[in-house]
C-alpha cells in the first residue's frame, strides 16, 4: 500500500488534534469534592494540613498530591487529574490515603 503525503498530513493532523482535545478535556475536568464518596473513602482533603492524623496515621507532614506519583500534572499546577478519582482533578496541596511518594 502506497502512502501519499496528503494521507500522512491528514492522519497527523487527526492524531495531533486528538491529543490536544484530550489535554483540554483534562483541563476542564471537575475538581474532587471532599464530600465525594471516593474522596471520603480515601480520606481526601483539599488541604493536606487538615488531614485527621488520628484516623490516617499514615499521613506525614510534607506529603501532598503535588509530590505523589499519581498526580498527573506539572509541579506548578494547582490542580491536576488523579487516577484515584477518575475524570476529576485533585489539589496539588491535597492528600488522600492512596498517597505514594514520587520517585
Amino acid at each position: 500500500m502506497k502512502s501519499s503525503r496528503r494521507t500522512f498530513l491528514i492522519t497527523s493532523i487527526g492524531v495531533a488534534s486528538t491529543f490536544a482535545l484530550s489535554r483540554q478535556a483534562f483541563a476542564d475536568a471537575p475538581k474532587v469534592s471532599e464530600s465525594d464518596p471516593t474522596a471520603q473513602a480515601l480520606g481526601y482533603k483539599e488541604d493536606a494540613s487538615k488531614v485527621d492524623k488520628a484516623k490516617f496515621a499514615k499521613y506525614a507532614a510534607g506529603q501532598d498530591c503535588g509530590n505523589c506519583s499519581f498526580f498527573q500534572g506539572k509541579p506548578t499546577d494547582a490542580y491536576a487529574p488523579c487516577p484515584m478519582f477518575a475524570g476529576k482533578q485533585v489539589a496539588a496541596k491535597g492528600w488522600c490515603s492512596a498517597y505514594n511518594k514520587k520517585a
